[in-house]
C-alpha cells in the first residue's frame, strides 16, 4: 500500500512540476504586445502568398545591392526592369531580385505580368508569375517554381504602379545544370534580356 501512494505521489509532484515548467515558458516566450494584436498580414515570412511587393517578402530575404544593375530592360508603357541579382541557390533554384519603376506618366497596372498560363494567373493575381528563364546551351526553358497550392514562388498582389514609384519583386526557378552560366529572362511585355548567374 505504501509503494502505491509513494509512486502515486512521485507522479503527482512530477505532474505540477512538469505544469509549473511549462507555464513558465509559455510566459517566457509571450511578449507585452500592450494590449495590440498583430495583423497576419504584416507577417514578412509569408514567401507562398500574400503581398510580395515589400523587400522583406522576398523569398530568401536578402538584402540586394541596388546599386548594382545587372540589366534593365524596357517594357510597355515606360516600365523599367532593372535585374539587381541571379544567384544559384543551394537548394536546386536560382532567384533572380530586380525592381520595376514606372518611368510613365500613367499608373501601370500589372496583370499582364502574370503570363497567360491559366493556373498561374487564377492562383497568383497582379504577380510576375509570367517570367521564364531559358538556358540557350541546354536547350531547355524553366517556369517560375510553384508550392502544391499552385502558388507561384515570386512577387504577387502588386497594386498598380503610379507614375514614377518602384517595387522590389524576385522570382525563383529551377536550377539549370552548374555548367550553365548564363540564361536569358523573359517578362511579358518586356523585351529579353542575357544574365550572369552568381554562384
Amino acid at each position: 500500500m505504501s509503494i502505491r501512494r509513494t509512486s502515486k505521489s512521485r507522479r503527482a509532484v512530477a505532474a505540477a512540476s512538469m505544469a509549473a515548467v511549462l507555464a513558465l515558458v509559455v510566459t517566457g516566450c509571450g511578449g507585452d504586445d500592450g494590449g495590440t494584436t498583430k495583423d497576419p498580414g504584416s507577417s514578412s515570412t509569408q514567401p507562398s502568398d500574400g503581398d510580395k511587393g515589400a523587400k522583406e517578402d522576398t523569398a530568401a530575404g536578402d538584402q540586394v545591392d541596388e546599386n548594382v544593375k545587372l540589366a534593365q530592360v524596357k517594357g510597355q508603357n515606360d516600365v523599367l526592369l532593372v535585374v539587381n541579382e541571379v544567384k544559384r541557390d543551394s537548394g536546386g533554384f536560382i532567384t533572380v531580385q530586380g525592381e520595376l519603376k514606372n518611368n510613365g506618366d500613367r499608373s501601370v497596372n500589372p496583370a499582364a505580368w502574370a503570363g497567360s498560363e491559366s493556373v498561374i494567373v487564377r492562383k497568383n493575381l497582379n504577380s510576375v508569375g509570367g517570367a521564364t528563364l531559358v538556358d540557350k546551351a541546354g536547350k531547355k526553358r524553366y517556369y517560375i517554381l510553384r508550392d502544391t497550392d499552385g502558388r507561384c514562388l515570386c512577387t504577387t498582389g502588386i497594386r498598380p504602379l503610379p507614375p514614377g514609384k518602384s517595387i522590389p519583386v524576385f522570382m525563383q526557378f529551377p536550377a539549370p545544370p552548374d555548367t550553365t552560366t548564363e540564361v536569358d529572362l523573359s517578362l511579358p511585355s518586356f523585351a529579353t534580356t542575357s544574365l550572369k548567374i552568381s554562384e
